[in-house]
Order: structure tokens, then C-alpha cells, then sequence
């Protein structure tokens, strides 16, 4: 499209006529993601900001004022998008590392502590069942079997594996009373 055509394209969108608007976007859309993807890298990305611009272009559309060509406008524009993007794309990810360091830093020994002694009690608790509800506890939580293939391997019925999953797990939630909150993610 020559520069004219395009001057008199963009004083129609000024004056918001959509035809003239819709021109530009299909004359310039395809070439301005492909412009922007070398930046960002990202398709998705790329469309958005285009889009994201083109969106600009019409909601400002009386008050813009372009002293270059409307394509190097279109382009610079997108650049200068880009490198918003990516910036704003930098600054989330330091922002997103300091808090994980952070996060990192204050997992004290006392966590770890808790963990261990959490760990411990656990084992004991599992330990201090009935051996066959001990096999079936262990054989759901530790091995991630269903209660029919707990039933099967055993030869008890389904009904059996029920009532002793329910009382070891009424066991180990009176001994671990203490570690409730813990115990609720185990």
C-alpha cells in the first residue's frame, strides 16, 4: 500500500470510520505478529500486543498524530511495545525469584525440626496398628492402591478394607492430634 493511500486510510480512522480502520489492521496485522515474535518469541505473546496496539490505535484514534509514515509508525510502535513487554516480562521474574529466595530463607531449622519429629510420628502411629490394617493402610496410602485392588491382593472383601482404612485413619488422627494441621496434607 502506497504512503498516500495510507495518509488518507488513517485520517478516515481518525474521523472513525471502521472500513478505513479494518483496512489498515488487514494490510498490517500479519506483518506487525511476525515483527513482533522476533522479539518476544512468543506467537501468543506477539498477537496479543499486537492486538493490544491496534485496540490503542482505535480508542485514541482523534488524537493521534503521526509525523512519519503510518507503516514506521505502526512498527516503531511495536517495538517499542516489545521491549515494554519484555522489560515488564524481566522485572515479574526478578520480582517472582526475590520472593522465592525469600520464601527459601525463612525455612528455619525449626521447620525442618517439625518435619522430622511429623515423619517420625507418623511412622510410629502407622507402626502401632493392628498388622492387617497396618497392611491395608499402607497398601492404600504407600502404594496408591484402590480399595478393590486392596480387597483382591488380600482376599477380604471391599466392605473389610473400608472399615479398617476408617479406623486406622481414626487412629492416627487421635495420636497425631497435635500435628493436626500437618497431618491433614498427609
Amino acid at each position: 500500500m502506497n504512503q498516500p493511500n495510507e495518509k488518507v486510510l488513517f485520517d478516515q480512522v481518525k474521523k472513525g470510520n471502521v472500513k478505513a480502520f479494518e483496512a489498515l489492521f488487514h494490510q498490517y496485522y500479519g506483518y506487525l505478529c511476525q515483527y513482533a515474535e522476533k522479539f518476544v518469541n512468543d506467537r501468543g505473546a506477539a498477537e496479543e500486543i499486537v492486538q493490544d496496539f491496534f485496540v490503542g490505535v482505535w480508542e485514541k484514534k482523534e488524537n493521534l498524530e503521526v509525523e512519519t509514515s503510518i507503516k514506521n509508525y505502526f512498527f516503531q510502535s511495536i517495538k517499542n511495545r516489545c521491549l515494554n513487554d519484555i522489560q515488564h516480562q524481566k522485572t515479574k521474574n526478578k520480582y517472582a525469584q526475590k520472593i522465592i529466595a525469600e520464601k527459601e530463607n525463612t525455612y528455619s531449622a525449626d521447620d525442618v525440626f517439625v518435619e522430622i519429629d511429623l515423619a517420625q510420628k507418623i511412622e510410629e502411629s502407622i507402626n502401632s496398628l493392628p498388622k492387617k490394617r497396618r497392611e491395608i493402610f499402607r497398601l492404600s496410602r504407600q502404594e496408591g492402591l484402590k480399595y478393590i485392588e486392596i480387597a483382591k491382593k488380600l482376599n477380604i472383601s471391599i466392605k473389610t478394607v473400608e472399615t479398617q482404612m476408617s479406623l486406622a485413619i481414626k487412629s492416627l488422627r487421635t495420636k497425631l492430634k497435635k500435628y493436626n494441621a500437618l497431618f491433614l496434607f498427609f
